[in-house]
């Protein structure tokens, strides 16, 4: 019991220091109430040689200790009850490195290259000026991420907005042309363009009272052969006068 309280106590003093000092050390940014999500939180302590197996059920274990009190969860976030740092994502970054780096996804990379980092409700994209940073938090979620290059300088004074967290910036997106990285494979090529819709022809709107004309239910058998159109009157009358 004596042993199981003590790792408990290490186990919470970490995390004392990740979410109440210093999240960005660890390539962190919480939410603006901050919150982290409990499995990101658990993939950074993974990186650590002392904690490599831990995981939520070690979380909860603190959240049922005495140390409880630190920290409020909703069960899939946690925070530090007290936080040492602000987060100010209205505020510019004061001093931005003229060339930042951020993980995407392998399965990610040709759309980030013809896209960019697309704008999304409420998400924050962390780019760091250290490619090693940039690793450590893309292979959190892909073991071999794509490390993207973003000319910071340039889209800051062309009007993206990039702010600061300790050795952190984030940014709510990031057009295609301040992106630079490794060539697109061949084979993602392909794959995007066999997968594009195939565009079909545009379908004419009707407005109301209007209606599609079925010439096969047509009662003038005339209008029924193709290339043939109905005789006139003054057709008509042409004819009877040659019988005449």
């Amino acid at each position: 019991m004596q042993k199981s309280r003590i790792k408990t106590h290490s186990l919470s003093r970490f995390m004392v220091y990740i979410l109440r000092h210093s999240p960005y050390e660890f390539g962190i940014v919480p939410d603006t109430d901050g919150f982290v999500a409990i499995k990101d939180l658990v993939r950074a302590m993974h990186e650590e040689p002392d904690m490599p197996h831990v995981g939520e059920g070690s979380i909860n274990e603190v959240l049922m200790s005495e140390e409880r009190g630190l920290f409020e969860s909703d069960g899939k976030n946690i925070r530090a009850v007290s936080r040492n740092w602000i987060l100010d994502t209205s505020l510019p970054a004061a001093d931005l490195p003229p060339l930042l780096f951020t993980p995407v996804r392998r399965r990610a990379h040709i759309s980030v290259i013809d896209d960019g980092l697309i704008k999304r409700e409420g998400h924050f994209y962390i780019l760091t000026p250290e490619k090693g940073m940039a690793e450590r938090i893309g292979k959190r979620k892909d073991q071999k991420p794509v490390i993207i290059e973003v000319m910071a300088h340039r889209a800051a004074k062309e009007g993206v907005h990039f702010a600061a967290f300790g050795g952190l910036y984030i940014a709510p997106e990031i057009p295609a042309e301040y992106i630079a990285g490794p060539p697109v494979p061949k084979y993602a090529k392909e794959e995007r363009e066999a997968a594009a819709p195939v565009k079909k022809e545009a379908v004419k709107e009707f407005s109301p009272g209007s209606f599609f004309l079925d010439i096969t239910n047509d009662p003038d058998k005339s209008r029924r052969i193709k290339g043939r159109k109905k005789r006139g009157w003054k057709e008509e009358v042409r004819g009877m006068r040659r019988k005449g």
